[in-house]
């Protein structure tokens, strides 16, 4: 196991309430680039807040602190979604987000959160389907953030209407769209992200180790185990592709896949 994963290992076996997300996402990005030098960039987040709490107004209204950080981020630094390239793994990494001032919604969702923690505004992290957003964290909020579109507010409306825009078609929105999530949840919805733009480029290595780091997360998400038993067979590694494939049929035998995966174990022990 590598340093880096070690430390993310080690980050992620803390209690919830103290993960540092920026540690635990930038230990993600050193594993890509080993180089990476963690202080450079937690201290460029702590300069960041240092210029936006330069702006804020002596009574912290929620909003005007919102606007403060969006003016910082978006207007000073020129912080945007990147709807271009949106599969492009960088934008995963939250170095590269730093540097490349471009991201996805959970990534400039990141950024977003660890500024506002620095000026003591803490927020947390909305997991939508398809989208993601944050808020403030206090009872009742009742606004949305959303990172990705220059740091907009919304309200419930708003929020139901951007996903009719994703999905194209009307969607009634459930209360548990907007519900927080924990950091352990975030940081596996960054790493699912990660983990399908890999297979999709079928960069089956670069993916299997996604996958180990998600089990280092939730060591329990036998789903995660069945993917990487079939990324186990497609490398060629059929003795551990077993493993993980038993142990997901005798978890879920009554799985719409669990006939498919006994065959393809019985396949793979007559080789």
């Amino acid at each position: 196991m590598s340093l880096a994963r070690e430390n993310f290992a080690q980050e992620v076996s803390l209690a919830d309430e103290e993960i540092d997300l920026a540690k635990a996402a930038l230990y993600l990005a050193q594993e890509e680039t080993p180089t990476l030098d963690l202080e450079t960039y937690l201290r460029q987040l702590d300069e960041w807040a240092q210029q936006v709490q330069a702006l804020l107004p002596e009574e912290r209204y929620p909003l005007r602190v919102i606007q403060c950080i969006n003016q910082v981020l978006y207007d000073d630094l020129g912080f945007v979604g990147n709807e271009e390239n949106y599969y492009d793994p960088r934008n995963s990494f939250l170095n590269e987000v730093m540097e490349r001032r471009t991201g996805i919604p959970i990534t400039l969702a990141l950024v977003y959160l660890e500024v506002a923690r620095r000026i003591d505004f803490p927020m947390v992290g909305i997991g939508m389907p398809g989208h993601f957003l944050i808020r403030p964290e206090f009872k009742n909020a009742g606004i949305f953030v959303d990172a990705f579109h220059k740091g907009e507010v919304l309200f419930p409306e708003d929020c139901e209407q951007r996903l009719q825009e994703i999905f194209g078609q009307p969607v009634t929105l459930d209360d548990q769209f907007l519900e927080a999530v924990t950091k352990k949840e975030f940081l596996a919805r960054m790493l699912t992200n990660l983990k399908l733009i890999y297979i999709n480029q079928q960069d089956l290595h670069r993916a299997l180790g996604v996958i180990e780091r998600l089990l280092l997360i939730f060591p329990d998400a036998i789903r995660e185990q069945r993917d990487r038993g079939l990324l186990h067979y497609q490398l060629g590694d059929n003795q551990t592709a077993i493993a993980d494939l038993k142990t997901y049929v005798a978890h879920f035998p009554d799985a719409s896949d669990s006939s498919m995966i006994q065959m393809l174990i019985s396949e793979i022990s007559q080789q």
